[in-house]
């Protein structure tokens, strides 16, 4: 519910409306939330595992597609989502919106083995890591928040330098 107010309204969501979408008493949101910045990295940890689960599944399918496939659900997330992105910047206090804790524990493992198969698959480089991935996850998101380009065109450009030459 907070997810989706996010992605609608941005950070001009307050916990009081999120009480109100999800039929219950804010008492009972500010015992599941403390403060707003926490529903906020909620909302943000329940993106990363659904791109944690995204990237389990989709791996399995074709695992040479497995990261075009993973990065372009990533750009769907994002563009979708700009309100979440806006908010998980405000909260933090910095354009940074990449996960922490365990749901970055668990993001990167499912990346790992979409990048580990990818390889295998002879679609990846072989000297491509998580890091990498992240950077591009990076551009992603700068290219989408600005509006400064067609992220998918981004995604096309980037995965020519990511194949084996």
């Amino acid at each position: 519910m907070a997810r989706a107010l996010f992605a609608e309204r941005g950070d001009d969501v307050q916990l009081p409306e999120v009480a109100r979408a999800a039929g219950v008493g804010i008492g009972t949101v500010y015992r599941h939330f403390p403060t707003r910045p926490a529903l906020v990295e909620a909302a943000a940890e329940h993106r990363f595992a659904e791109l944690a689960e995204f990237a389990r599944t989709e791996r399995r399918r074709q695992p040479q597609l497995g990261l075009v496939r993973y990065l372009t659900r990533v750009g769907e997330m994002l563009a979708g989502d700009r309100g979440l992105s806006a908010a998980i910047q405000a909260a933090r206090g910095t354009a940074e919106t990449e996960p922490k804790g365990p749901a970055r524990a668990e993001l990167e493992a499912a990346v790992s083995v979409v990048i580990e198969e990818g390889k295998a698959a002879g679609a990846v480089r072989a000297d491509v890591t998580v890091g990498d991935v992240y950077l591009m996850v990076g551009a992603l998101s700068a290219t989408i928040r600005t509006g400064s380009g067609e992220w998918t065109r981004l995604i096309e450009l980037a995965m020519v330098g990511l194949r084996p030459r």
